[in-house]
């Protein structure tokens, strides 16, 4: 009878520990899009493949979710027309006509390229945020919130490290 108790108990703790551990696992939301993750181009690559490709900083964004500090990036005060792309791969993300100064210290657009991003519950820190990686390396860009300017309403809050810029200009002549 005590091996019966013992039995259920240690049996309900396994299934208590596995929902806690998937409640917290991201969870892709790619709620905004209407595209299916099977038309997605995926990226595959190893760690050491990145770690030969990308700098250190962009590494540590890109791969290990690192943020640069407020107000240092190369992007944050840039206002060329364009297009944004992933550091990583050059997935296109951002269009330049979405950009706008919201005074956070990071690069901020109101509106992704459609299927660029995919979103992710982050609630690391303490903080429940949602989590934008590129739709196509999964490279880790910032954060949206909805605390921005209309259309949207959304605040894509971007590490210019985990971006590269193509001009208007520049596209238009090749």
């Amino acid at each position: 009878m005590k091996g019966n108790i013992l039995f259920f108990f240690v049996g309900i703790i396994i299934i208590f520990a596995l929902n806690v551990n998937f409640g917290q696992s991201k969870v892709k939301k790619n709620k905004n899009y209407n595209i299916k993750i099977s038309e997605l181009k995926k990226m595959k690559k190893t760690e050491s493949e990145w770690k030969r490709v990308l700098s250190a900083a962009e590494y540590h964004i890109l791969r290990e979710k690192g943020t640069e500090r407020a107000f240092t990036g190369e992007y944050d005060g840039h206002f060329e027309e364009g297009t944004y792309v992933c550091a990583g791969c050059g997935n296109k993300i951002f269009e330049s006509e979405t950009k706008y100064r919201s005074g956070c210290g990071w690069p901020a657009f109101y509106n992704a390229i459609q299927g660029s991003v995919t979103e992710y519950e982050d609630n690391s820190f303490g903080m429940k945020r949602t989590e934008i990686t590129c739709s196509r390396c999964g490279g880790h860009l910032g954060h949206v919130f909805n605390d921005g300017p209309q259309p949207s309403g959304l605040r894509y809050c971007i590490n210019s490290v985990s971006m590269d810029f193509k001009s208007k200009s520049k596209e238009e002549a090749q």
